[in-house]
Protein backbone atom coordinates (compact mmCIF):
# COMPACT_ATOMS: atom_id res chain seq x y z
CA UNK A 1 0.00 0.00 0.00
CA UNK A 2 1.45 3.72 -0.85
CA UNK A 3 0.77 5.62 2.00
CA UNK A 4 1.54 9.94 2.37
CA UNK A 5 4.05 10.47 5.62
CA UNK A 6 7.16 12.01 6.55
CA UNK A 7 9.79 10.14 8.38
CA UNK A 8 10.30 10.09 11.96
CA UNK A 9 12.08 13.26 13.05
CA UNK A 10 12.07 14.74 9.46
CA UNK A 11 9.77 17.90 8.66
CA UNK A 12 9.12 16.99 5.24
CA UNK A 13 5.94 16.29 4.43
CA UNK A 14 3.80 14.85 1.56
CA UNK A 15 0.85 16.77 -0.01
CA UNK A 16 -2.20 15.62 2.42
CA UNK A 17 -4.47 13.43 0.60
CA UNK A 18 -7.59 15.44 -0.59
CA UNK A 19 -11.04 13.98 0.47
CA UNK A 20 -14.20 15.39 -1.12
CA UNK A 21 -16.35 17.51 1.96
CA UNK A 22 -19.75 19.20 0.63
CA UNK A 23 -20.38 22.91 2.10
CA UNK A 24 -23.00 20.98 4.21
CA UNK A 25 -20.49 18.71 5.91
CA UNK A 26 -17.73 21.85 6.03
CA UNK A 27 -21.12 24.03 7.47
CA UNK A 28 -21.90 20.73 10.27
CA UNK A 29 -18.69 20.69 11.36
CA UNK A 30 -18.20 24.16 12.25
CA UNK A 31 -21.13 23.99 14.05
CA UNK A 32 -19.85 21.41 16.11
CA UNK A 33 -16.39 22.65 16.90
CA UNK A 34 -18.11 25.91 17.95
CA UNK A 35 -20.46 23.98 20.74
CA UNK A 36 -17.50 22.39 21.41
CA UNK A 37 -15.53 25.79 22.18
CA UNK A 38 -18.72 27.35 24.16
CA UNK A 39 -18.44 23.46 26.50
CA UNK A 40 -14.70 23.70 27.33
CA UNK A 41 -15.67 26.20 30.97
CA UNK A 42 -18.15 23.17 31.54
CA UNK A 43 -15.37 20.65 30.57
CA UNK A 44 -12.81 22.09 32.46
CA UNK A 45 -15.35 22.59 35.92
CA UNK A 46 -15.88 19.09 35.08
CA UNK A 47 -12.70 17.61 35.52
CA UNK A 48 -11.78 20.19 38.46
CA UNK A 49 -14.83 18.18 40.44
CA UNK A 50 -14.06 14.57 39.16
CA UNK A 51 -10.67 15.64 40.41
CA UNK A 52 -11.64 16.01 43.82
CA UNK A 53 -12.21 11.92 44.02
CA UNK A 54 -9.36 11.19 41.28
CA UNK A 55 -6.93 13.99 41.71
CA UNK A 56 -5.20 12.81 38.53
CA UNK A 57 -8.29 14.40 36.93
CA UNK A 58 -6.52 18.00 37.93
CA UNK A 59 -3.00 17.08 36.78
CA UNK A 60 -1.71 19.35 33.85
CA UNK A 61 -5.22 20.58 32.55
CA UNK A 62 -4.00 22.88 30.44
CA UNK A 63 -2.85 19.98 28.31
CA UNK A 64 -6.68 19.46 27.48
CA UNK A 65 -6.24 22.72 25.72
CA UNK A 66 -3.64 21.85 23.36
CA UNK A 67 -1.06 23.61 25.47
CA UNK A 68 2.14 21.31 25.92
CA UNK A 69 5.44 22.72 27.76
CA UNK A 70 8.85 22.40 26.74
CA UNK A 71 10.27 20.96 23.43
CA UNK A 72 9.52 17.51 22.13
CA UNK A 73 11.37 15.46 19.76
CA UNK A 74 9.14 14.81 16.23
CA UNK A 75 8.08 11.36 14.81
CA UNK A 76 7.01 9.65 17.72
CA UNK A 77 4.55 6.69 17.16
CA UNK A 78 1.64 8.61 18.65
CA UNK A 79 -1.16 5.64 20.50
CA UNK A 80 -3.95 7.04 21.84
CA UNK A 81 -5.94 4.97 24.54
CA UNK A 82 -8.64 7.18 26.29
CA UNK A 83 -9.40 4.86 29.21
CA UNK A 84 -8.80 1.69 31.21
CA UNK A 85 -9.71 -0.54 28.85
CA UNK A 86 -7.85 0.81 26.17
CA UNK A 87 -4.76 1.00 27.75
CA UNK A 88 -4.71 -2.69 28.40
CA UNK A 89 -5.57 -3.91 24.96
CA UNK A 90 -2.88 -0.80 23.86
CA UNK A 91 -0.63 -2.79 25.90
CA UNK A 92 -0.26 -5.88 23.63
CA UNK A 93 0.33 -3.29 20.33
CA UNK A 94 2.64 -1.30 22.20
CA UNK A 95 4.97 -4.13 23.01
CA UNK A 96 4.43 -5.17 19.37
CA UNK A 97 5.35 -1.55 17.73
CA UNK A 98 8.54 -2.30 20.08
CA UNK A 99 9.38 -5.16 18.74
CA UNK A 100 9.02 -4.16 15.19
CA UNK A 101 10.82 -0.49 15.80
CA UNK A 102 13.54 -0.94 18.13
CA UNK A 103 14.41 2.61 19.45
CA UNK A 104 10.85 3.21 19.21
CA UNK A 105 9.70 6.72 20.73
CA UNK A 106 5.82 6.43 21.96
CA UNK A 107 3.62 9.07 22.57
CA UNK A 108 0.63 7.43 25.10
CA UNK A 109 -2.27 10.34 25.00
CA UNK A 110 -5.49 9.26 27.31
CA UNK A 111 -8.98 10.63 28.76
CA UNK A 112 -9.73 9.34 31.74
CA UNK A 113 -7.64 9.61 34.98
CA UNK A 114 -7.32 5.62 35.16
CA UNK A 115 -5.98 5.51 31.78
CA UNK A 116 -3.51 7.60 32.61
CA UNK A 117 -2.51 5.59 35.52
CA UNK A 118 -2.35 2.18 33.93
CA UNK A 119 -0.47 3.89 31.02
CA UNK A 120 2.18 5.13 32.93
CA UNK A 121 3.37 1.58 33.38
CA UNK A 122 4.03 1.19 29.53
CA UNK A 123 6.27 4.02 29.20
CA UNK A 124 10.17 3.52 28.44
CA UNK A 125 12.74 6.36 28.93
CA UNK A 126 12.33 8.33 25.99
CA UNK A 127 8.55 8.26 26.06
CA UNK A 128 5.88 10.91 26.90
CA UNK A 129 2.11 10.75 28.04
CA UNK A 130 0.04 13.44 28.16
CA UNK A 131 -3.55 14.13 27.84
CA UNK A 132 -5.62 14.41 24.40
CA UNK A 133 -7.07 17.94 24.25
CA UNK A 134 -10.80 18.83 23.46
CA UNK A 135 -11.49 18.04 19.36
CA UNK A 136 -11.70 22.10 19.08
CA UNK A 137 -9.69 22.96 15.84
CA UNK A 138 -7.14 25.42 17.96
CA UNK A 139 -6.42 22.66 20.46
CA UNK A 140 -5.63 20.05 18.08
CA UNK A 141 -3.58 21.99 15.82
CA UNK A 142 -1.63 22.92 19.04
CA UNK A 143 -1.17 18.92 19.65
CA UNK A 144 0.10 17.95 15.69
CA UNK A 145 2.48 20.98 15.81
CA UNK A 146 3.68 20.45 18.95
CA UNK A 147 4.04 16.67 18.97
CA UNK A 148 4.00 16.12 14.59
CA UNK A 149 3.96 12.46 15.22
CA UNK A 150 5.29 10.06 12.33
CA UNK A 151 1.59 8.03 12.66
CA UNK A 152 -1.40 7.63 15.04
CA UNK A 153 -3.05 4.57 16.25
CA UNK A 154 -6.56 5.29 18.13
CA UNK A 155 -8.02 2.61 19.99
CA UNK A 156 -11.13 1.27 19.47
CA UNK A 157 -14.00 3.60 19.22
CA UNK A 158 -11.87 7.36 19.13
CA UNK A 159 -13.12 9.14 16.35
CA UNK A 160 -12.93 12.75 16.65
CA UNK A 161 -13.50 14.85 13.43
CA UNK A 162 -11.16 17.97 13.83
CA UNK A 163 -8.30 15.78 15.32
CA UNK A 164 -8.69 13.56 11.93
CA UNK A 165 -9.20 16.50 10.18
CA UNK A 166 -5.96 18.30 11.38
CA UNK A 167 -3.87 14.84 11.20
CA UNK A 168 -4.59 15.07 7.21
CA UNK A 169 -3.88 18.69 6.97
CA UNK A 170 -0.23 17.58 8.54
CA UNK A 171 -0.38 14.44 6.61
CA UNK A 172 0.05 12.18 9.61
CA UNK A 173 -1.35 8.75 8.44
CA UNK A 174 -4.04 7.96 11.25
CA UNK A 175 -5.08 3.38 11.70
CA UNK A 176 -7.45 3.13 14.17
CA UNK A 177 -7.00 -0.42 15.50
CA UNK A 178 -8.95 -3.28 17.69
CA UNK A 179 -12.01 -0.82 15.93
CA UNK A 180 -15.37 -1.87 17.29
CA UNK A 181 -19.19 -0.75 16.14
CA UNK A 182 -22.38 -2.33 17.44
CA UNK A 183 -25.77 -1.79 15.48
CA UNK A 184 -26.97 0.06 18.10
CA UNK A 185 -24.07 2.85 17.32
CA UNK A 186 -24.19 2.67 13.58
CA UNK A 187 -27.80 3.60 13.98
CA UNK A 188 -26.63 6.54 16.40
CA UNK A 189 -23.76 7.62 13.72
CA UNK A 190 -26.58 7.78 11.15
CA UNK A 191 -28.01 10.80 12.90
CA UNK A 192 -23.77 12.49 12.32
CA UNK A 193 -23.53 11.40 9.06
CA UNK A 194 -22.02 14.50 7.83
CA UNK A 195 -19.77 15.24 10.31
CA UNK A 196 -18.88 11.68 11.26
CA UNK A 197 -18.24 10.59 7.11
CA UNK A 198 -15.33 12.73 6.42
CA UNK A 199 -13.87 11.58 9.44
CA UNK A 200 -13.80 7.89 8.16
CA UNK A 201 -12.92 8.43 5.35
CA UNK A 202 -9.65 10.20 6.61
CA UNK A 203 -8.27 7.23 8.20
CA UNK A 204 -6.01 4.74 6.37
CA UNK A 205 -6.45 1.81 7.69
CA UNK A 206 -9.00 0.52 10.72
CA UNK A 207 -8.78 -2.97 12.30
CA UNK A 208 -11.56 -4.57 13.15
CA UNK A 209 -12.39 -6.96 15.98
CA UNK A 210 -14.89 -8.84 13.85
CA UNK A 211 -16.19 -9.71 10.72
CA UNK A 212 -19.56 -7.79 11.18
CA UNK A 213 -17.52 -4.77 12.83
CA UNK A 214 -15.96 -4.03 9.59
CA UNK A 215 -18.88 -4.60 7.71
CA UNK A 216 -20.74 -1.94 9.70
CA UNK A 217 -17.82 -0.06 9.50
CA UNK A 218 -17.83 0.18 6.01
CA UNK A 219 -21.29 0.83 5.50
CA UNK A 220 -20.91 3.67 7.87
CA UNK A 221 -18.15 4.92 5.55
CA UNK A 222 -14.84 3.75 6.11
CA UNK A 223 -13.94 1.94 3.08
CA UNK A 224 -10.45 1.00 4.61
CA UNK A 225 -12.30 -1.42 7.54
CA UNK A 226 -10.95 -4.84 7.25
CA UNK A 227 -10.79 -7.94 9.42
CA UNK A 228 -7.15 -9.27 10.01
CA UNK A 229 -6.72 -12.62 8.92
CA UNK A 230 -5.35 -13.50 11.95
CA UNK A 231 -7.52 -12.20 15.05
CA UNK A 232 -4.79 -12.55 17.65
CA UNK A 233 -4.34 -9.13 19.54
CA UNK A 234 0.08 -9.18 18.66
CA UNK A 235 -0.81 -10.12 15.21
CA UNK A 236 -3.18 -7.22 14.67
CA UNK A 237 -0.61 -4.88 16.03
CA UNK A 238 2.15 -6.25 13.64
CA UNK A 239 -0.13 -5.77 10.83
CA UNK A 240 -1.11 -2.17 11.64
CA UNK A 241 2.54 -1.46 11.86
CA UNK A 242 4.03 -3.21 8.94
CA UNK A 243 1.78 -1.38 7.22
CA UNK A 244 1.64 1.79 9.02
CA UNK A 245 5.39 2.48 9.00
CA UNK A 246 5.89 1.82 5.47
CA UNK A 247 7.21 5.03 3.28
CA UNK A 248 5.97 5.57 -0.13
CA UNK A 249 8.38 3.84 -1.77
CA UNK A 250 7.83 0.56 0.39
CA UNK A 251 10.70 1.48 2.45
CA UNK A 252 10.78 1.27 6.35
CA UNK A 253 10.96 4.38 8.53
CA UNK A 254 14.47 4.62 10.32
Amino acid sequence: MNLPGRPGGDDQRAQPETIPVTALQGCVRFLYSTALRLLIPAFLLRYAWRGRAEPMYRHAMQERLGRYGGSCAHGAVWVHAVSLGETRAAAALIDALRALRPGMRLLLTHGTATGRAAGAALLHEGDVQVWLPVDTPGAVRRFMRHFRPSVGILMETEIWPNLLHEARRESVPMVLANARLSEKSQRKGECLAWLLRPALRSLKLVLAQTLDDATRLRASGCPRAILPPNALPMARSKCAMRWATCSPTGTRWP
